[in-house]
C-alpha cells in the first residue's frame, strides 16, 4: 500500500517514463476503445469500488475503514479491493483494472501434433472408433521403436483426451463418423422459419409416402406385409386435401392420391362405410403447388408431366424434412391415433429389428379394407377435431373467429384471394399422367411397344411415316392416345389378340414367342443346310449331256400331261383330249 517517504528518498531516484513502467512490470494496458462491452463494464465497476478510497489514500486509518466497509458491501474480500487500488495508483489509468487479455499459442508441440493426427486418421472416420482405439493406434505409429515396444516418454490416455475434447468441434464429429447426409438429415442446426417461409395461402400442398407400422392380412388369412401410406397437406392450413392407402408405391400410388383429391369425399367416405357431413371434409380441388421431396415417383418425367394443367412442382433438396414437416406431422399424428388400440393385432414396436423380439407378423389380422376404416376415421379427426394450438393467426383471421381445425383454416384460406386451387376434372389429370413413349407410323399402323393400332383420318400419316409422341395405360394396351396440340386423340389396337391384356402381359407373350423361335433357330439353321444339299445333290445328277431343244414345246406339255394325269377316284391313269 501506499507509504509517505522522506523527499530526498525520492529525489535520487531516476525517473520512469509509461513505457519503461509496463517493460518492467510486463503489463500491457489496452485502449478503452477495444475492450469489449463485459470488459468495459468490469472496468467501470472496479474503479467505483475504489473511487470513495481514493480521498483517503494518504490517511491510512480512513483508507482502512474505507477498504474494510467496501468490502462487506460489495462482497468481495479486503485484499481484492486493495489489488485494485494499487494497480490504479502504479498506472494511473482506469483501463488497468480491465480483465487480462488471454493471448493463446495455437503453436502446437510435437506430441499435440502426433494427436491431432491420430484423431484424423483413426476417430474421425466412418469406423467410429473409440477414443481408447484412437489412443492406442497413436501409441503403436508414433510411440515404439523398431522392435514394436513402446518407448518411455508418450502422451498418457488423459492427455490425449484432454487434447481431443479441448479441440473438439460437433459439427466435424458429425459429418465423419455418420457422414454429410445423415449430418443434414439428424444433426444440422434447424435456423429457418420452416414450412411458412413459402406457403403462405392454401393451395400448395406437400406430398409424401410412408410404410405404416402395421402388419396386414389377405381375406384368407395369409399374411401380405405392410401398406404404403401416401398423403397430400396442405401447407396453409395443415389440411389432409387425399391419401392413398396402398400396397404398391411408386407413380401408381401417385395417381390414386390424385383421386382421392379430386374426389367428392363425402362419397368417398360413404364408398368405405364411413358417414361425414361436407363441411368436415371440403377439399376436392387440385392444388397448384405440389412441394415433394427427391422420391424418384416425384422426380419421373410421368410425374412431372403434370406441369402441362399449371401445376408448379417444387422439388425440395434432399434431407431437409423440416421444409415439409407437415406431412410428417400428419403421419405420425395417424399412426400415434391408432397404434395404442391396435397393439396385438399387426401393430409393430420401436424394436421389431432388434434380436429376440417377438415376431409382430403372427399378429396380424387385419384386412385392407379393414385398416383403411381405421386410417379414414383418423384422417377426419385429424382434419375436423384436432387443436391446431400454435397456428400463427393473423388479424384477419381473429375477426372472422376461425376455429383452431385444420378444415376450418382450409375453407377461409380457400375463400381468399390469395388462394391457388384449380378446377380439373379426374380424367384430365390421369390422362396427364400416362406414361408416354414414342410411336411409329407405317403403312401397317401406328405402332406402340411392338403393338399396331389404328385411327380414322390418318391415311396420309401411315404412307408418309414419321414419329409422333403416343401416351399409354400400362394396365389395358387396347387403347392409347396421339399427343398433338394438346389434344388426346385415341387410336383401338388391331391386334385383337392383345386385346384387354396389360402391357406386362403382352410384353411377356412376345418374350415368349421371341424364346421359342430362339429356341427353334438352331434347328432351322439345320435344315436350311440340309435343304442346299438336297438340291445340290439333285441338281447335280441331272447333268445336261445335250443342247435342250425348244421346238414342240406344245406337244411335249401335252404329251406330259397325259402322262402323268390319274384318276384320283379310280387311282387309274385316264386319256384327256
Amino acid at each position: 500500500m501506499p507509504e509517505w517517504a522522506d523527499l530526498s528518498t525520492v529525489l535520487c531516484l531516476e525517473p520512469c517514463t509509461e513505457e519503461d513502467l509496463w517493460t518492467e512490470t510486463d503489463v500491457v494496458i489496452p485502449e478503452m476503445q477495444v475492450l469489449t462491452p463485459e470488459q468495459l463494464r468490469l472496468v467501470h465497476e472496479r474503479f467505483t469500488m475504489i473511487a470513495c478510497v481514493l480521498p483517503f489514500v494518504s490517511d491510512k486509518k480512513e483508507r482502512t475503514l474505507m477498504i474494510d466497509r467496501i468490502s462487506q458491501e460489495q462482497e468481495v474480500s479486503k485484499q481484492t479491493v486493495r489489488y485494485y487500488l494499487c494497480l490504479y495508483l502504479a498506472f494511473q489509468n482506469v483501463a488497468i483494472l480491465a480483465p487480462k487479455f488471454h493471448i493463446e499459442d495455437d503453436t502446437l508441440s510435437q506430441d499435440e501434433k502426433n494427436m491431432r493426427w491420430a484423431l484424423n486418421k483413426f476417430f474421425y472416420t466412418r469406423n467410429k472408433n473409440s477414443l481408447n482405439e484412437a489412443y492406442t493406434m497413436l501409441i503403436k505409429e508414433k510411440y515404439t521403436d523398431g522392435y514394436g515396444k513402446v518407448v518411455d516418454v508418450h502422451p498418457s490416455f488423459y492427455q490425449f483426451r484432454y487434447f481431443y475434447r479441448k479441440h473438439k468441434k460437433l459439427q466435424t464429429y458429425y459429418i465423419s463418423r455418420d457422414g454429410i447426409k445423415s449430418y443434414e438429415r439428424n444433426n444440422r442446426p434447424l435456423t429457418g422459419d420452416g414450412i411458412q417461409e413459402y406457403m403462405p395461402y392454401v393451395g400448395m400442398a406437400m406430398l409424401d409416402a410412408t410404410v405404416c407400422d402395421i402388419y396386414l392380412v389377405n381375406e384368407a388369412g395369409g399374411l401380405v406385409g405392410r401398406p404404403i401410406l401416401t398423403a397430400a397437406i396442405d401447407g396453409f392450413s395443415s389440411l389432409c386435401v387425399g391419401y392413398s392407402l396402398q400396397w404398391e408405391g411408386g407413380i401408381y400410388s401417385v395417381k390414386t392420391l390424385m383421386k382421392s383429391i379430386l374426389a367428392d369425399k363425402v362419397q368417398w367416405c360413404q364408398e368405405r362405410g364411413v358417414r361425414i357431413r361436407q363441411e368436415d371434409w371440403d377439399a376436392c380441388m387440385l392444388p397448384a403447388v405440389f412441394i415433394t421431396d427427391a422420391g424418384s415417383e416425384y422426380r419421373s418425367e410421368t410425374f412431372e408431366q403434370i406441369a402441362e394443367l399449371g401445376v408448379t412442382v417444387i422439388n425440395l433438396p434432399s434431407y431437409r424434412p423440416e421444409l415439409k414437416g407437415g406431412v410428417e406431422k400428419f403421419f405420425d399424428l395417424v399412426q400415434d391415433s391408432f397404434k395404442p388400440y391396435l397393439k396385438g393385432k399387426g401393430v409393430i414396436e420401436p424394436d421389431f429389428q432388434e434380436r429376440g423380439v417377438h415376431d409382430y407378423r403372427k399378429d396380424a389380422c387385419l384386412t385392407m379394407e379393414e385398416f383403411e376404416r381405421i386410417v379414414l376415421h383418423c384422417v377426419i379427426y385429424y382434419n375436423s377435431q384436432r387443436i391446431i394450438e400454435n397456428y400463427p393467426y393473423t388479424d384477419e383471421m381473429l375477426q372472422a373467429e376461425v376455429k383452431p381445425y385444420a378444415n376450418a383454416i382450409y375453407a377461409w384460406g380457400r375463400n381468399q384471394n390469395s388462394a391457388n386451387l384449380m378446377d380439373v376434372d379426374y380424367l384430365t389429370v390421369m390422362m396427364t399422367l400416362l406414361p408416354r413413349t414414342t410411336g411409329k407410323f407405317s403403312r401397317k399402323g401406328l405402332k406402340v411397344n411392338g403393338m399396331r393400332y389404328h385411327a380414322e383420318g390418318f391415311t396420309e400419316e401411315y404412307l408418309r411415316g414419321g414419329t409422333e409422341t403416343v401416351a399409354y395405360n400400362p394396365d389395358n394396351v387396347s387403347e392409347v392416345w396421339l399427343l398433338r396440340d394438346g389434344q388426346y386423340i385415341p387410336f383401338e389396337l388391331i391386334e385383337s389378340r392383345y386385346r384387354d391384356k396389360s402391357l406386362t402381359e403382352v410384353q411377356d407373350l412376345m418374350g415368349q414367342k421371341k424364346e421359342l423361335v430362339k429356341s427353334v433357330a438352331a434347328e432351322n439353321l439345320q435344315a436350311k443346310v440340309d435343304l442346299a444339299s438336297h438340291i445340290q445333290t439333285i441338281a447335280q445328277l441331272a447333268t445336261q449331256n445335250q443342247v435342250t431343244s425348244t421346238r414342240d414345246i406344245r406337244k411335249n406339255r401335252t404329251r406330259e400331261r397325259t402322262r402323268t394325269h390319274f384318276d384320283l377316284v379310280k387311282g387309274g391313269v385316264v386319256n384327256v383330249d
